[in-house]
């Protein structure tokens, strides 16, 4: 591990906790709700225009479903309606761009891209132009603004997105310190996984996870949480924490990467056979069986979310053995849970499997 690397802290007082980074809060990270505001107000022609978001982050869960709020009034009230245009778009990483996903006139609307039937109005009250989510995504996490447009004046505000969801560190089959930024984002996508945002992995961190090696993270920086200082990984006397090497170059710097995962629609399961397998007969007998091989961010999303629980190691579909301990005991490694690793072996070698089968 590389000396002399910063290192974020909790600063420890009566009030929020913050990470901090080298004098600089990351406040502006964790709880900037950029835009125009929530509850700001356009003034034209003796009349306000108001528009009120939640201020705290939503929380759901893939494949399910959520509203965001929003409505607006004006001030003194009107006496007749105007027409409005709403629109709603999702905020880059940066705040500065936006991604369209719904538009509306009176009754008619159109959403786009990836949101196409995924997204409609919700408008249960005078008022109210929510944003229904269906069937939601891994990537559908982060910041939606919602604007009303009266005419040439416009107002709107943010709501935010999160899933609930486990992060893990990955590193592919040939080895650690390989994966460019584009890489390592191909990587968990592969593994029914997205490359873990900051606030995922400081929130994984908080949670307890502690891995010694430097992963990329969504804004481009390279991260890793350690919750029992040690030597290797920043020195003893630094304090518990997530600790970044900054910005690397996204095609030239090769690190490993945090994943994110979430509920599943499916099971995993641990396929009962007479045999053990090498990994290609592995494959075909998930399948003979109706399912697929499991990918490892469902195992990891199954030991998070149903407390999948099992003392055997098993094949998945990156080529990689392993087994998930919700349930910590004797022989079955550490003391703590977690999905225990036996990394890549030749694949002619002999081992369980771990399918996946649709509900």
């Amino acid at each position: 591990m590389q000396t002399g690397i910063a290192v974020f802290l909790m600063l420890v007082g009566t009030g929020h906790c913050l990470p901090f980074y080298n004098g600089f809060y990351y406040d502006h990270i964790l709880n900037n709700k950029s835009g125009n505001g929530n509850g700001d107000v356009i003034h034209f022609n003796g009349v306000k225009l108001v528009v009120n978001t939640p201020e705290d982050a939503l929380f759901a869960y893939r494949g399910g479903n959520i509203t965001l709020p929003c409505t607006f009034h004006y001030e003194p009230e009107l006496q007749s309606p105007r027409r409005l245009r709403i629109k709603w778009a999702k905020l880059h990483k940066d705040n500065t761009k936006e991604k369209d996903v719904l538009v509306a006139i009176g009754l008619r609307h159109r959403s786009f891209g990836e949101y196409k039937g995924r997204v409609h109005l919700h408008q249960s009250k005078p008022n109210e132009v929510s944003l229904a989510i269906t069937n939601l995504r891994l990537e559908d996490y982060g910041k939606y603004k919602c604007e009303v447009i009266d005419g040439l004046e416009d107002e709107s505000g943010i709501v935010e997105l999160e899933l609930r969801g486990v992060v893990y560190p990955y590193e592919p089959h040939h080895g650690r310190y390989r994966l460019n930024f584009h890489d390592a984002k191909k990587a968990c996508e592969a593994q029914d996984a997205v490359m873990a945002s900051f606030e995922q992995l400081f929130r994984a961190w908080e949670e307890g996870l502690d891995w010694c090696n430097a992963g990329w993270v969504m804004d481009g920086t390279v991260q890793y949480p350690i919750t029992l200082p040690r030597e290797p990984c920043g020195g003893k006397e630094t304090a518990p924490g997530v600790r970044s090497y900054g910005e690397r170059h996204k095609h030239l710097h090769k690190y490993n990467v945090f994943c994110f995962s979430s509920a599943l629609k499916g099971r995993v399961y641990y396929l009962e056979h007479p045999d053990k397998l090498a990994f290609n007969e592995a494959r075909d007998a998930c399948i003979q069986d109706g399912a697929q091989i499991a990918k490892v961010g469902q195992l990891y999303a199954a030991w998070k979310f149903v407390d999948l629980d099992r003392c055997d190691a098993g094949w998945l579909d990156d080529g990689s053995v392993r087994y998930p301990i919700a349930f910590p005991r004797l022989n079955c490694g550490p003391p703590e849970p977690g999905v225990r690793s036996f990394g890549f072996p030749e694949k002619h070698a002999k081992f369980g499997v771990y399918c996946y089968k649709m509900s």
